[in-house]
């Protein structure tokens, strides 16, 4: 029988190979963040678009916010696909790095402030409600992507990715 590991912890970041160890670190503290504000949070969904969204959170109401991570300036410079995440969610955000240059953020979007213990959220960002048909689309998407994971977490043998 396997134990888990005390959920204390800070020691090991669980890292996916889906983005840097410094991403990783910012997406932990996002979802720590998220989390204590009550939101539910998926990481790395996919969306009817082909794209990846970084994190997804879900109000108790239905909102959708997408967090987009940033590890620095070059990864910034180097991705023009945030837009493609709009039409997915009520309110999109960057979150980053204290040092990082938050001012070129496009002040349309949210920023997030954040390290690997948890995140500030410095500014809203304009909110853009989804379509009801996008809405029920993108819960579906949540409510599967959550429901697949605990199964492959409670049952690695399932055939399921985490």
């Amino acid at each position: 029988m396997q134990h888990n590991r005390a959920r204390n912890d800070d020691s090991v970041i669980p890292f996916d190979r889906r983005q840097s160890p410094v991403a990783a670190e910012l997406q932990r503290g996002v979802c720590r963040r998220l989390r204590a504000l009550g939101l539910s949070v998926v990481t790395e969904l996919s969306l009817a678009n082909g794209r990846r969204a970084d994190v997804v959170a879900l109000s108790g109401g239905g909102d959708v916010l997408i967090v987009e991570i940033k590890s620095c300036l070059l990864d910034y410079q180097s991705d023009a696909k945030w837009q493609d995440y709009l039409p997915f969610c009520d309110r999109l955000y960057f979150a980053v790095a204290a040092d990082f240059p938050h001012e070129i953020i496009p002040t349309s979007a949210g920023l997030i402030l954040a390290d690997r213990y948890g995140a500030e959220l410095v500014r809203e960002p304009i909110e853009e409600r989804l379509a009801a048909a996008r809405r029920k689309a993108m819960m579906l998407a949540f409510a599967r992507a959550a429901a697949r994971r605990l199964q492959a977490h409670l049952d690695p043998s399932c055939g399921f990715e985490i």
